[in-house]
This record gives C-alpha cells, sequence and structure tokens, in this order.
C-alpha cells in the first residue's frame, strides 16, 4: 500500500460523503488508469436513481466501459471506500480491472449496519477468486480505519 494508494482511497471516501448529502447510502468509488491518473468516480445512487443496482462500483464500472478499452480498463485499479459487494465484484470481473483497493471491510461495514436479513456476506476476494482473470485486491483498512467508518456514522440506525 502507497501513499498514492491512500490518498485515492480518500477521494473515495470523500466520494461517498458527496453520496450521503446527496441523500445515498455513503459508498464512493474512483478509477485511476495505469499512469496512476484519476479517470472516472461514481457515487451510491440507490435512493435518488430508485435502482438497486446502483452500488458506485457498479455505476464506476458502466461508465468506464463505455470511455475505455478493455485494455485500457485491464490497467487500471479501482478503489473504494467500502469493500465491493459481490454484486459490485461480478462488475468488476466483467470489465476487466485488475486491481481492487478499498478501505472499509465488508465485514467491519455489517458490524456497524447491524443484523439484517437483507446482507450478503461474500467477500470480493471470494468471487475473484472463481474469476477467469487475475483481480488483486488490497485493504487499506488499518491505515484509513476511522476515515472509513466516519463516513457511516449515524447513517444507518
Amino acid at each position: 500500500m502507497t501513499d498514492l494508494d491512500l490518498d485515492f482511497l480518500r477521494t473515495a471516501i470523500a466520494v461517498a460523503w458527496r453520496a450521503r448529502e446527496h441523500g445515498n447510502h455513503p459508498f464512493g468509488a474512483v478509477l485511476v488508469d495505469a499512469n496512476h491518473q484519476l479517470v472516472l468516480e461514481a457515487e451510491n445512487t440507490v435512493v435518488t436513481e430508485r435502482d438497486l443496482t446502483g452500488h458506485a462500483e457498479t455505476n464506476l464500472v458502466r461508465l468506464a466501459s463505455r470511455r475505455l478499452t478493455p485494455e485500457e480498463l485491464a490497467g487500471c485499479t479501482l478503489y473504494a471506500s467500502t469493500e465491493p459487494c459481490a454484486m459490485c465484484a461480478g462488475a468488476i470481473h466483467w470489465s476487466g480491472i485488475r486491481r481492487v483497493v478499498y478501505a472499509l471491510s465488508e465485514e467491519d461495514l455489517y458490524a456497524i449496519v447491524g443484523a439484517s436479513p437483507d446482507h450478503l456476506l461474500l467477500p470480493c476476494r471470494e468471487v475473484f477468486a472463481h474469476s477467469g482473470r487475475p483481480v488483486q485486491v488490497d485493504s487499506a483498512a488499518m491505515a484509513l480505519d476511522a476515515e472509513a467508518r466516519a463516513v457511516h456514522d449515524g447513517f444507518w440506525r
């Protein structure tokens, strides 16, 4: 994990704050190309778009797949404020993005949110383990724990 990775994760967390301010769930994602340039960002739009698939990472993949070639996508890194869910991991797999970095783990998120039958506890690493394309997954959970949790404070209860 580099300082640059941490900076991009902080950008994803800032996007999550914007999602919350816009009335959506507090999740954000950014896409960075092989030259370490920020290409796109997307926030969660589940509430405002009335689309249950409007997760930040899925929104980002939709945008990216329209703008970038498969070769460009393969060189990108997706930074997420929170570990991608199984649906988002599937979208990342189909996009061909080869690296994912997240701040807050899915397990830590569910500890904040509380028990719910709506949870699908399936870490993205497990989804990617069944992918024909290698996807590198890194977490900065320890380094950015307080910042990653803060965007969720008071939101879920």
